[in-house]
């Protein structure tokens, strides 16, 4: 009987032990969040890039109102036409949920 309780007791601190670290990486990242400038719902695309230079990668817009995604090293930036709707920090690793660092690419 202690066997097996001393089994589960393993088993549940290694469970608990990844929500732990994952838990520390997101209040990581909302911490970041607030020392770290984003750019501010509403912004016009000109707006955003006289702020934060041009971006490290763009997506085209997509659907119906079209959405367009702008890459920068540590945010994306989503617009709905040419308004910006949310932005967010890309995650600080690959254990976070969240949006995945952007891959360097060559200039085009």
């Amino acid at each position: 009987m202690r066997a097996k309780w001393a089994l589960f007791a393993g088993v549940f601190a290694l469970a608990t032990g990844g929500f732990a670290h994952a838990d520390r990486l997101l209040i990581e990242r909302v911490d970041r969040a607030k020392t770290q400038t984003l750019p501010r719902k509403g912004s016009t695309m000109d707006q955003v890039q006289a702020t934060f230079g041009a971006p490290s990668n763009t997506r085209e817009a997509v659907g119906q109102p079209p959405i367009t995604r702008w890459e920068y090293p540590t945010f994306v930036v989503y617009f709905e036409y040419s308004h910006v709707i949310n932005a967010v920090l890309i995650k600080a690793s690959d254990t976070e949920k969240g949006p995945r660092p952007v891959p360097a690419r060559a200039p085009r």
